[in-house]
Order: structure tokens, then sequence, then C-alpha cells
């Protein structure tokens, strides 16, 4: 049977056409099997964490290679401190420690990420006041009898409650085994004071005890310079 030169053209355009449906089709499966030998598989890193919340650890889950969550607690960092005025000595115990909530984001899908999300911080001093040898000293601007005030006490608060966090960090999430974890971010910080005096002498006083609100607002006012808290930890991790 022999064809014309019509129908040859017809059967050439549907070759060519089939040849460029089977190269499409195996293009996709050959991308398919691509995509699907590359498929992340869900990692769980603990890690054994140190800094400047304390000592703790971190537990993180990366569900994608670009993405993952993380739960951390760290604490038991304590230190006394001081602070000076012109009237006023001031020394503290100074106790720190927060726990985290955040989305960890992998730009590379290796160690390097970017973190957001919330902590929930406990950090706070206990002070003491006392005059600088005399016995009168200032307080919010006015002068008391260092014999009627005793010592001045109270309650610094850094931080508490949820405060947002941003950072990023290094963490070897892409792979099972033994790695090094390290982040360094920024907390912003809610600071609040509450004073009195071991004589309860406002609760006689409402000079004393208007002057004593106004040094609550000074020493806010000093600590408020510091807007947010510097978050640097390393550790060592495991990943499953």
């Amino acid at each position: 049977m022999r064809c014309g030169p019509k129908k040859m053209k017809m059967l050439r355009k549907g070759y060519n056409v089939m040849k460029k449906w089977m190269a499409a089709g195996l293009s996709a499966a050959l991308l398919a099997t691509a995509v699907n030998a590359q498929a992340f598989d869900n990692r769980v890193t603990v890690s054994g964490i140190a800094g400047t919340t304390g000592i703790g650890a971190d537990l993180s889950w990366r569900f994608h290679e670009r993405l993952g969550v993380s739960a951390q607690y760290a604490g038991g960092l304590d230190w006394d401190g001081d602070y000076e005025t012109d009237d006023l000595f001031y020394d503290g115990d100074v106790s720190l420690s927060a726990g985290a909530l955040k989305l960890d984001f992998y730009p590379f899908a290796g160690r390097f990420f970017l973190t957001a999300g919330a902590m929930l911080p406990d950090m706070e001093a206990n002070v003491r006041g006392r005059a600088n040898g005399n016995e009168e000293f200032e307080v919010g601007g006015d002068t008391f009898q260092s014999a009627d005030v005793g010592e001045i006490r109270g309650q610094l608060t850094v931080a508490d409650g949820v405060r947002p966090y941003a950072g990023l960090g290094w963490r070897s999430s892409h792979r099972s085994g033994l790695g090094f974890y390290s982040e360094f971010g920024v907390m912003a910080t809610n600071v609040d004071v509450s004073l009195n005096s071991s004589e309860n002498f406002e609760a006689e006083d409402q000079r004393f005890r208007e002057a004593l609100r106004r040094e609550e607002q000074d020493l806010k006012n000093d600590a408020e310079k510091l807007e947010v808290y510097p978050v640097a930890i390393i550790g060592i991790s495991y990943t499953f």
C-alpha cells in the first residue's frame, strides 16, 4: 500500500508530536524521581546549652529542609551586682531564666538558620539601698534621715511574661549525628521597679512615699536604657 505525499506529511507530523509528548513525560518522570530522592526526612535535634540565659536544653523538630520549630529552656544564672547614686548605694542579687518557643527558617537548607518567636523570661534582681555613710540621704530629690528610713528594699524586673525574640544561629539538624549548636539574638525587655523601706516609713510619711515613687522612676529610666536583652548561646547537639 502506497502513501501519498499528503498522508506521509501527516504521519511525520503525528510522529513529531508523539516524540514531544514522550520527551515531556520522561522529563517529568526524571524530575519526580529526583525530588523523591532528595525528599527531606523529619529530624529531631536535642542540645545541651549554656549562655546569657543560663544552662539548659534545646529541642528542635525540623519537619522540612528549610523549616523547623524549637523549644528551649535555660536558667540557674545568678550573680551579685551593685549600683551607686550620689546618696545611695544599691546592691542586689540577680536571677535569670528563660524559656522560648520559636520558628526556625533554614534559607540554604543547611546548618544556618534565622529564628523568631516568643521568649518567656524570668529576669529580676532583689535590691537593697542604704545611705553612703551619711545620717541623711536623698530619695527622689528629697532629703530624709537614714534612721527613719532604714534600708531601701525592692525588686527590679528586667523582663517577664511573653517577650518577642529574633535571632540567627547554626544547628546540625540537616543530618544525623553529633553536632555543634550556637545562637545569637535579642529579646525585648519590660523593666519594672518596686521599692519600699525596711522601717515602713512610707506608711507614715506622705512626702517620703511620693519621693520613693520618684526614686522608682529614676531607677526604671536607667534600666530602660537596655531596650533589648542580648541572647548568646552555645551547645552540643545530637540529631536523630
